[in-house]
């Protein structure tokens, strides 16, 4: 894949050249990985809207806990207490 350039602020550079420093990369990697996570949160929003719309249709979480027993008991979701 080719390079190219992208015209920014000298302020917006050095923010970005500094977050690629402190994660140990090029610029030129941490701009992609950066692009890569966008890229996931957006699906992630998008699943999510998806879900919402889908568990506030009547019926569906009756539906969901016939077919799979509903959740387990509020105890299996609580962390170990120290004594």
């Amino acid at each position: 894949m080719a390079d190219t350039s992208v015209k920014i602020d000298d302020v917006t550079r050095d923010r970005l050249k500094a977050l690629a420093d402190s994660a140990g990369m090029s610029m030129k990697d941490y701009l992609a990985q950066v692009a890569a996570e966008k890229e996931h949160e957006k699906l992630l929003d998008t699943a999510t809207a998806a879900f919402r719309r889908l568990i506030g249709e009547p019926g569906i979480l009756d539906r969901f806990d016939a077919d799979f027993g509903g959740l387990p008991p509020a105890a299996a979701h609580q962390p170990p207490q120290a004594a």
